[in-house]
């Protein structure tokens, strides 16, 4: 499964590169108009022009979530073998800078608090604190494999934001080996994204990837439900990927190195 995971994203992203890009370069123009005046105002001394920086900076980074959510609604159409154009992400601004501005509030919210708790506990210099610390830790990183799926479930499976979150953290419990292993292949991809300027595979292929995991992963919730007798045993079921995926791997098809670099000399 992992490994039509990456072959499906790749093609899909390699289909739709243009468009890919053009996503990046309107996350990497948010960043610039938004957060740099910002940093250029908390530069004075004057606590007015830090005041005003700050709220520039806030309100940059928030913005930043809810372009966010109105790409990840666009790229699940990439993830469906269909595409998207501008008018179609202008539309689902639209549907997602809600769900987008209260996850970046939930964000900021609980870094600052996990930061100030983290700081705080190692700070009393015991194993109490130590541990206090650590469970604090852990928190973070279940949180981080939970909700870096948020916006594929906001776009696949519920607009409440409540349930959006509920969900979140089912699939990860659910899937905990998935999960991990989806959050360090996006780490690989934003190391990939930095050296090249976000512009690729950047935040949309990392969004693409997420939808294009949580779209394939769903598949086995569909099997449980058509196969119940296997949900009854005690046992975890052996989920029968192969057969599972059998329709996906017809519509992605396979290609050569030759027909995938120079699709039109085929």
């Amino acid at each position: 499964m992992i490994g039509f995971l990456i072959k499906k994203t790749l093609y899909d992203f390699w289909d739709n590169m243009f468009r890919m890009v053009l996503l990046n370069l309107g996350f990497i123009a948010s960043l610039a108009i938004l957060l740099l005046p910002g940093v250029i105002l908390n530069r004075d001394i004057s606590i007015f022009t830090q005041v005003a920086g700050f709220l520039v900076f806030a309100a940059g980074i928030l913005w930043c979530f809810v372009y966010l959510a109105a790409a990840a609604l666009s790229v699940k159409a990439v993830s469906d073998y269909g595409v998207f154009n501008f008018s179609d992400f202008l539309a689902n601004l639209k549907k997602g800078w809600k769900t987008g501005l209260a996850f970046g509030i939930t964000v900021i919210l609980f870094s600052i608090i996990a930061w100030i708790a983290i700081k705080s506990y190692l700070g009393m210099y015991s194993l109490l604190g130590l541990f206090l610390a650590a469970v604090i830790f852990w928190t973070v990183v279940t949180a981080v494999c939970s909700l870096q799926f948020f916006f594929a479930i906001r776009a696949r499976l519920d607009t409440k934001l409540v349930k959006v979150f509920k969900k979140s953290f089912l699939i990860f419990f659910d899937n905990p080996g998935f999960a991990i292993y989806s959050l360090l292949h996006t780490i690989v991809l934003l190391i990939l994204s930095a050296f090249l300027v976000l512009l690729l595979p950047g935040p949309s292929g990392v969004l693409l990837f997420l939808d294009e995991a949580l779209r394939l992963r769903l598949l086995k919730y569909d099997w449980l439900e058509a196969h119940p007798d296997e949900t009854d045993s005690k046992k975890r079921p052996k989920i029968p990927w192969d057969e599972i995926l059998i329709d996906e791997r017809e519509k992605t098809g396979t290609r050569s190195f030759r027909s995938f670099i120079f699709p039109w000399k085929d």
